[in-house]
C-alpha cells in the first residue's frame, strides 16, 4: 500500500475530556512538530501514530492510512511497516562495520541496493553530524550523534520509509538546521517531537499538546518563517562555537562580536 496521507482522529485527554483538535491530516511532504511541556502527551501521540491506534490505546485516538484503518501487515511485518521511529535513545545492537551493515540493509530493502545508495546514505548521515562516520568502524563504536544521524539517513534513503517520527533528536548531537534542509528534499511525512525553536518554526505546522490532548493546530505564519531565518543565523554561530570547543579550542569575546556583526546584530 502506497501511503498518501495519514489522518489522526482525536480521542480523549488525561481528564477524559474530548480533544479540542478533532482531526489532523498529514500529507506526503509535510513537516510537522509536536510541541508542549513535559508530561503534556507528546510521546503518547507519536506512540499512537506508530501503533496505528484504532481506539485501542489510552487516548482512544484513531490513525487512518489513506482514509482507511491500517492493514494488519503494517504491525505484523516490520518490513511492510511504513513508519520509522528514531529517538535520542535509539542505538544499534549490531557490531558489523558501518559499510557492511548498510550494504546488507540496502540489499534487503531496495531492489536497487547499489553502491550509490550506500554512498548516498553515508553522505546524508555525515551532513547531520559534526564528526564524520568512518565506514570501517563497528556500529557499536559510533557516538550518540553519529548513531542518530546514521539511523535517520538509513530510514530515509535505504528504508525509504514514507513516515519518519523523530523524538527530540536535538538532544542527540544532530545539526537540526541541516537535518531539515536535507529532509525537505524527500517527499515524506516528517513528524518531530521537539522543544527546539528552529525546528518548530521551520515546520509547516505544529500540534500543541496539553493535558494529554491535541489542544491546538497552528500553521506556521510567514512572520514566523522570517523569524526562523534569523534564529538559524544564531544557531549556526552556536554550532560553530560548539564544534570548536569540542576540537579543544578556546573562544574569545571578540569572536562572538565578530559573528554577531557579520549577521547584522551589531553595526
Amino acid at each position: 500500500m502506497g501511503v498518501k496521507e495519514i489522518k489522526i482522529i482525536g480521542g480523549f485527554g488525561k481528564a477524559e475530556q474530548k480533544e479540542p483538535v478533532n482531526e489532523v491530516t498529514l500529507k506526503m511532504g509535510d513537516v510537522i512538530s509536536i510541541v508542549g511541556p513535559t508530561g503534556s502527551g507528546k510521546t503518547a501521540l507519536i506512540n499512537d501514530i506508530e501503533l496505528f491506534a484504532n481506539e485501542n490505546t489510552p487516548s482512544r485516538r484513531k490513525v487512518l492510512i489513506n482514509g482507511k484503518t491500517a492493514p494488519e501487515e503494517f504491525t505484523e511485518d516490520a518490513s511492510k511497516n511504513p513508519i520509522a521511529l528514531i529517538t535520542q535513545h535509539t542505538n544499534f545492537l549490531s557490531d558489523l562495520p558501518v559499510k557492511k551493515f548498510l550494504e546488507i540493509h540496502a540489499r534487503i530493502r531496495r531492489s536497487d541496493g547499489s553502491k550509490a545508495i550506500v554512498e548516498e546514505t553515508l553522505d546524508f548521515a555525515n551532513q547531520l553530524t559534526g564528526e564524520s562516520i568512518i565506514i570501517d568502524n563497528a556500529m557499536t563504536e559510533l557516538s550518540g550523534g553519529q548513531t542518530r544521524a546514521l539511523l535517520i539517513a538509513d530510514a530515509v534513503v535505504i528504508g525509504n520509509s514514507p513516515i519518519i517520527l523523530l523524538d527530540e533528536i536535538e538532544n542527540a548531537g544532530i545539526n537540526r538546521s541541516k537535518a531539515l534542509e536535507l529532509l525537505k528534499k524527500y517527499e515524506k511525512i516528517f513528524i518531530f517531537v521537539t522543544h527546539d525553536l528552529g525546528i518548530i518554526l521551520l515546520s509547516d505546522f505544529r500540534i500543541a499538546m496539553r493535558n494529554g490532548s491535541m489542544e491546538r493546530l497552528i500553521v506556521t505564519s510567514e512572520e514566523e518563517k522570517r523569524m526562523a531565518k534569523e534564529i538559524k543565523k544564531l544557531d549556526d554561530v552556536m554550532i560553530d562555537f560548539r564544534d570548536r570547543i569540542r576540537a579543544g579550542e578556546s573562544l574569545k569575546e571578540e569572536e562572538l562580536r565578530y559573528h554577531l556583526r557579520a549577521i547584522g546584530y551589531f553595526s
